[in-house]
């Protein structure tokens, strides 16, 4: 066994931290500690711990959310894509064949599918009350590594990593009309912006980015 499966198995040998770690598997997106404490009936500190333990093990992986209003922005956890198939969750390449199958089965084209899925995703509260907030958790849930770039009513995601850079390669038409669906579906479902187009490139080379609009109230 490998030192980082084995730092991941001791990791979860807490049946608190397994406990946590399925939670996140299953929300499917960003969580805050608040929505961890709640849950989970423990203090603050508490979590914290057992996050951090989870952090280090790359299991869990930390971001924050875009700011709303003032204040410090919250983190974020959710389940570290490279770790998600090892662990009993779905990792990046079993999510697109489950896509990919819906495509063939339903004979809908891939922005559709996709969109389908954007829909059905969990959103955190921070997501319901900013839909630039609901495009960055999912497409960080993807592992697409998304940054920012907000002005006025335009807004430009740009994802640093592609988890899918093997498919792409070889046919890039499909996956990429699905990720674009899916950004758009997730946009539908949280309101107040419209995705307009994604810029595809070569992703060993150039990030591709999603263009949107925020809509005004």
């Amino acid at each position: 066994m490998s030192t980082t499966l084995q730092i991941q198995a001791r990791a979860l040998g807490d049946p608190t931290r397994h406990d946590i770690f399925r939670y996140l598997v299953d929300a499917g997106t960003g969580v805050t500690v608040a929505e961890l404490t709640e849950h989970f009936g423990l203090n603050h500190n508490a979590i914290r711990q057992h996050l951090t333990k989870l952090v280090v093990a790359e299991l869990v992986v930390e971001s924050t959310a875009p700011p709303i209003g003032r204040g410090r922005p919250h983190l974020l956890y959710g389940v570290d894509p490279a770790s998600e198939s090892r662990w009993g969750g779905v990792g990046p390449y079993e999510r697109l064949a489950v896509l990919l199958a819906e495509i063939i089965r339903s004979g809908d084209g891939p922005v559709e599918v996709g969109r389908r899925a954007g829909a059905r995703q969990r959103f955190s509260d921070e997501a319901h009350a900013e839909p630039v907030t609901a495009i960055m958790e999912q497409m960080a849930r993807q592992g697409f590594d998304p940054a920012v770039r907000q002005e006025g009513d335009r807004v430009d995601v740009t994802f640093r990593s592609c988890p899918f850079i093997s498919a792409v390669l070889a046919d890039p038409t499909p996956v990429c009309d699905l990720h674009l669906g899916l950004a758009q579906g997730v946009a539908e479902a949280v309101g107040g912006i419209v995705v307009e187009e994604l810029v595809s490139h070569d992703p060993g080379r150039s990030p591709c980015q999603l263009r949107c609009r925020v809509e005004a109230c």
